[in-house]
């Protein structure tokens, strides 16, 4: 069967279909993300942005727009390359976001983020020191994440949440709530000399 085809099927209820066209295609995701190079990230990173792509691709596929492969080619590649240009350029993009990493808890030495610029308010000048400190911090964690976690990160300061990061990425919801484990753990070895 030819992939549009198959891509038929899949739309007709055959689930299985999705699973074969990404096993199929997963030489193509790693030849492009073996062809690039991820600051702050790894080659899997870029295989599942890839693999993002690639089912885009067999989501998205029209018969008229020519073959399912060329398709799937521009798919991954504009996928691959939007993550590396999202790594460099939204890498401080959460900055303006008041949401606590400590999922609103105030206990000793766990304030919210949020709570700690707020608190000062009346004074420019502690506002202003606050702020880079907060920049700062940020920029720490940034550093230790990978670039899907950036971008897990990115969306839940955003105030999603796991299903609507899930949807907005391709994933599944495990696959979020592990991501925010690994960052919280990130975020928690972080030395007080870091900080």
């Amino acid at each position: 069967m030819t992939d549009a085809e198959l891509i038929r099927l899949l739309r007709d209820g055959e689930s299985r279909v999705m699973d074969y066209l990404l096993e199929k295609y997963k030489y193509l995701v790693r030849k492009k993300a073996n062809a690039l190079f991820l600051l702050g990230g790894d080659t899997d990173d870029l295989i599942q942005e890839g693999m993002i792509g690639l089912f885009k691709a067999v989501r998205d596929y029209d018969e008229d727009a020519g073959s399912f492969f060329h398709f799937a080619e521009l798919c991954i590649s504009r996928q691959i390359y939007t993550a590396i240009e999202s790594a460099a350029r939204k890498k401080h993009g959460p900055l303006n976001s008041y949401i606590s990493l400590s999922s609103g808890s105030t206990d000793e030495g766990n304030v919210p983020i949020g709570g700690a610029v707020a608190a000062n308010d009346q004074n420019p000048e502690q506002m202003m020191i606050d702020r880079e400190n907060l920049d700062d911090f940020l920029s720490r964690i940034y550093d230790r994440l990978s670039v899907m976690e950036q971008r897990v990160m990115d969306y839940y300061l955003e105030g999603m949440n796991y299903r609507q990061i899930a949807e907005a990425m391709g994933m599944q919801e495990k696959s979020v709530d592990n991501a925010l484990q690994r960052i919280r753990g990130k975020v928690q070895r972080i030395s007080p000399s870091d900080r």
